[in-house]
């Protein structure tokens, strides 16, 4: 029998690159690794360690303080759950603010609706937004630079705290938090109630809210319960990204609206000539995706603990 290691298991953030493999830890004990291509960029930015590197089985992929954040094969899956539940259930977006977004990509899915009279994307590091603006034109198709985008480069909470601004929908596209990380702060209580004053009297929060594997739950699980703090409707969806190797979670938060209500058909109504483009989101997938497994809605049900300043939540617990 082998004699019990006295090491202790590597971190998920101690995520290893080479020139031929990118490997990204979930846990401790579990890990998925894609082989590389080609590595366009590999840099230590003011904010995070950001790849940008092509991949065998996903393409071109964005990576950032170890976490797959972005692949050509299946971005658009990620993006439209991000974007277009909330987006469809408004009655009629016409400002909304994106914390974080590098790729460009939410920016897409956002002007895909004619009702659009601005989308303000506030993400904290300029080199990602700029090499992504490069390198990712798949993802971002123009629009970081449409005349109705507002691109600020600086810090999304600073700009939520101190700005006059109101907006239908605000979406949170920020890394999952990770301690040292720039995102962590606007995840917090304090930080929900501060951004409720942002929101016009419709207005809909939607975020990308961790993984919803049950090997890393906890995060997920955690922020429901927070924002349950602020939001009368809170409603989590999951769907499987491949690159991502688990089901990812969101969450779609309102004081009134609840995405549940909302039938396939009306969705397709409110969609219109916009479902032509789009590759996963449609009536049916709407209805689909607010129907979660019972053992999720007793996991979320259970959870006590809340998210604050001086009680921050990481990704890996």
């Amino acid at each position: 029998m082998d004699t019990p290691s006295t090491e202790a298991p590597p971190t998920p953030a101690e995520t290893e690159f080479t020139s031929n493999w990118f490997t990204e830890r979930f846990t401790p004990h579990e890990s998925h690794s894609h082989q590389i291509k080609k590595t366009l960029i590999q840099t230590q930015t003011k904010f995070q360690k950001a790849i940008l590197a092509d991949s065998y089985s996903f393409g071109r992929c964005l990576i950032l303080d170890g976490e797959m954040q972005s692949a050509k094969l299946d971005e658009f899956i990620y993006h439209e759950c991000l974007v277009q539940p909330a987006m469809t259930l408004h009655p009629k977006p016409q400002d909304v603010l994106i914390l974080g977004g590098g790729e460009g990509a939410t920016v897409r899915e956002i002007l895909r609706h004619p009702s659009m009279k601005r989308v303000t994307m506030v993400d904290i590091d300029g080199e990602v937004v700029d090499f992504c603006k490069k390198y990712l034109k798949e993802w971002h198709q123009g629009t970081l630079t449409h005349p109705k985008t507002r691109l600020i480069i600086g810090d999304a909470r600073e700009f939520v705290l101190n700005t006059e601004e109101t907006f239908d929908i605000i979406i949170s596209d920020l890394p999952t938090p990770i301690e040292g990380g720039p995102a962590y702060q606007l995840y917090t209580i304090e930080f929900y109630r501060k951004m409720l004053k942002r929101l016009r009297p419709n207005g809909i929060f939607i975020a990308q809210a961790g993984s919803g594997s049950m090997v890393q739950i906890h995060f997920h699980s955690v922020l429901f319960n927070t924002l349950r703090k602020a939001f009368h409707v809170v409603r989590p969806f999951y769907a499987f990204v491949p690159s991502f190797d688990v089901p990812w979670a969101f969450l779609l938060c309102a004081q009134k609206a609840d995405p549940m209500n909302l039938t396939a058909s009306a969705v397709n109504k409110r969609l219109g000539t916009i479902s032509r483009k789009l590759r996963f989101y449609d009536g049916q997938m709407h209805e689909s995706l607010f129907r979660i497994p019972k053992y999720l809605r007793d996991t979320l049900a259970k959870e006590k603990q809340i998210i604050s300043e001086k009680k921050p939540v990481f990704f890996f617990k």
